[in-house]
């Protein structure tokens, strides 16, 4: 989990109780599992008897951070971002100890509350003196703004001086000596030590861990549906442990590393598991049952899991009659949804027919071809029979019919 570290920073954290602080963007109402790093950065560091600040940007969320990006962004106006604040809020109390009679409690602080009274000409004067031009200018994220065809505004270009003085501030109110992020807030860290050292003469420290990639050069953490959120309204427990259990092999050795608490000695030990036997996906099974239960706790995991195993188990393990409408609709989300009119149910209907009818194929011609060819699968039930009748018996939570046409395309069925 370690990309950069300013010198000095192991010795701090060896030699005394540090408070250490992480900044969180509120573009969203959620966080994904890009913030996971973070988050497990400042559970680590409180494991270790630290004391973490996750410090939610109210007020750096209103001008943008050019770090990473190409253009210059949307800003949010003040509502929106009080929702999102409040909702990163919920989902970081899940992460971190926040009983206040520890020593190193979590604390979560919000930079609107300092920036709100600060007027333009004091934060010129008592902020931007002590950075020239030309230090700011050096940084990557602004360099390439500048460089590139869009350009940066003053906004912008201001964001590193805002983030700066927040690590001041946290280190003037909070004794708060070092600040964590990603790779790409490396420049933005570094302006916090600097503004540290000139305005307070002071000692800042930093520390990066790398930007989460993964082996097919995809985004991390993006789905064909989009991100991958923590919030289970936005991303059902059952979709965030696929997306886990489907991680390709490379990635699965690296984000077990990254994104669980397992000890080094049995994740080893796991990995050359998966190598005598990569088909039974052990290191796969493994993160996201680990990551799954971090984020959703025990149960939700193992309604996931068994959810999994009804799906896409074997054949004598699969029992789709037991599962309620509630699991069907979450794991078969994004699925197409056919409709079929109640009385061929109630009647009973050909399988071919049942597929031309409720359009999961074009013509009866083409049913009767892929069934014939073993393609067709009902309830997990391959059927070769084009006699094969489908009536009441066949539904699922009440209303519904599974379909698999070949390995990986599924339909769900639903009669009006």
């Amino acid at each position: 989990m370690l990309q950069d570290i300013m010198p000095g920073t192991s010795e701090q954290l060896e030699k005394e109780f540090t408070t250490a602080y992480i900044g969180f963007d509120p573009t969203a109402d959620s966080l994904h599992i890009g913030s996971l790093v973070p988050i497990l950065l400042l559970y680590h560091l409180q494991q270790a008897g630290h004391k973490p600040i996750a410090l939610v940007g109210g007020a750096t969320g209103m001008v943008g951070d050019p770090s990473g990006k190409s253009e210059e962004r949307n800003l949010l106006n003040e509502e929106t971002l009080q929702k999102n604040v409040a909702g990163v809020k919920k989902q970081l109390e899940k992460f971190l100890d926040f009983d206040p009679s520890k020593v190193n409690a979590a604390e979560i602080v919000n930079n609107y509350d300092w920036f709100k009274g600060l007027g333009f000409i004091d934060f010129l004067r008592d902020v931007g003196k002590h950075l020239t031009v030309n230090y700011m200018m050096s940084k990557d994220s602004v360099r390439k703004r500048i460089e590139g065809e869009t350009g940066i505004s003053y906004t912008e270009f201001a964001y590193q001086l805002m983030q700066g003085y927040d690590f001041y501030w946290l280190y003037q109110h909070k004794n708060c000596k070092l600040q964590m992020g990603g790779s790409d807030q490396w420049g933005n860290i570094t302006t916090g030590t600097e503004l540290i050292r000139r305005k307070a003469g002071g000692e800042g420290f930093a520390f990066t861990c790398p930007l989460i990639t993964k082996a097919d050069g995809g985004k991390f953490g993006k789905t064909e549906k989009g991100n991958v959120w923590l919030d289970p309204e936005k991303t059902t427990p059952f979709q965030f442990y696929q997306f886990w259990l489907n991680a390709a092999d490379a990635d699965a050795e690296k984000w077990i590393k990254i994104f669980t608490l397992i000890s080094k000695e049995e994740i080893s030990s796991l990995i050359e598991e998966h190598i005598k036997d990569p088909g039974a996906r052990i290191l796969q099974k493994k993160l996201a049952a680990a990551v799954t239960t971090f984020v959703h706790g025990e149960k939700e995991f193992e309604i996931a899991r068994q959810t999994t195993e009804q799906l896409f188990g074997k054949q004598e393990d699969v029992n789709l009659k037991e599962m309620d409408e509630a699991a069907l609709l979450a794991a078969m989300d994004g699925v197409p949804v056919h409709q079929i009119a109640s009385h061929f149910i109630e009647q009973g209907i050909d399988i071919v027919g049942f597929l031309a009818e409720s359009s999961i194929m074009p013509s009866k011609g083409e049913a009767r071809k892929l069934v014939q060819g073993g393609g067709i699968s009902l309830n997990k039930e391959k059927i070769t029979d084009i006699g094969f009748l489908v009536n009441q018996d066949a539904l699922l939570a009440g209303n519904h019919i599974l379909i698999q046409k070949g390995k990986k395309n599924y339909f769900l069925v639903k009669q009006n």
